[in-house]
C-alpha cells in the first residue's frame, strides 16, 4: 500500500507546459521511479479512435484513464514513485484517473505546469514529433487549465523557470503535501 508521504503524481499542463521533461527529472533523481506517460495509452486504441479533445471522445478517455490509473497503481503497488504525465484536464480526466488510484488505495498529488500561452504554443510548435502542434488545439487544451477553480493552488507558473528549477518546485511542494488532491 503507498505511504501517505509518497503519492502517485499526476503531472499535467496543456502541451508545451513542460510536464515531459519535468517528469523525467524527478524520476531521475529517485531510487526507483517510473515515469507513466498516459499519452501513450491513447495510441493503443488502432481502430476507432477519437481525437481526445474531441467531446464524442469523453467515454475512450475515461477508459483510458482507468487503465492509466491501474497501470500507475501497479508500479507504485511494487515500491515504486510514480509520475503520470499527460494533459490531464480536471473537467475531462482528473475525476477518473483519481478515482481509479484512490480505488487502489492511494493518495494522489496533482500539479499543473501553466507558462503563458505564447510559451506553451511556441514550445508545441516547435516539436516535429508531436500530433499536438496546431495553434488552435493547443490554445484550447491550454484555456483547459486556465482557472482551475478550486484547484488553483495546484497551478505553477513557470514561463520564466528552467527545467530543473521546476522540477525543484514541484518536488519541495509534492515533499510538503501542498499537491494532494
Amino acid at each position: 500500500m503507498a505511504r501517505k508521504d509518497n503519492p502517485v503524481l499526476i503531472l499535467t499542463g496543456a502541451p508545451g507546459s513542460g510536464k515531459t521533461t519535468v517528469a523525467r527529472l524527478l524520476t531521475a533523481q529517485e531510487h526507483r521511479a517510473v515515469h507513466v506517460e498516459s499519452d501513450c495509452f491513447f495510441h493503443f486504441i488502432k481502430s476507432g479512435y477519437v481525437e481526445p479533445w474531441k467531446p464524442e471522445s469523453h467515454g475512450q478517455n475515461e477508459t483510458i484513464m482507468r487503465i492509466v490509473g491501474d497501470a500507475a497503481a501497479g508500479y507504485a503497488a511494487a515500491g515504486y514513485f510514480t509520475v503520470i504525465d499527460g494533459i490531464i484536464s480536471p473537467d475531462w480526466f482528473l475525476e477518473p484517473l483519481s478515482n481509479a488510484l484512490r480505488a487502489s488505495g492511494f493518495q494522489v498529488a496533482y500539479a499543473v505546469l501553466r507558462p503563458s500561452l505564447p510559451i506553451a504554443t511556441g514550445r508545441a510548435e516547435r516539436r516535429t514529433s508531436s500530433r499536438l502542434s496546431d495553434a488552435a488545439v493547443i490554445e484550447q487544451l491550454w484555456r483547459d487549465f486556465a482557472d482551475l477553480g478550486s484547484l488553483e493552488h495546484h497551478a505553477i507558473d513557470n514561463s520564466m523557470q528552467t527545467p530543473e528549477e521546476t522540477t525543484t518546485l514541484v518536488a519541495a511542494r509534492l515533499r510538503l503535501g501542498k499537491l494532494d488532491l
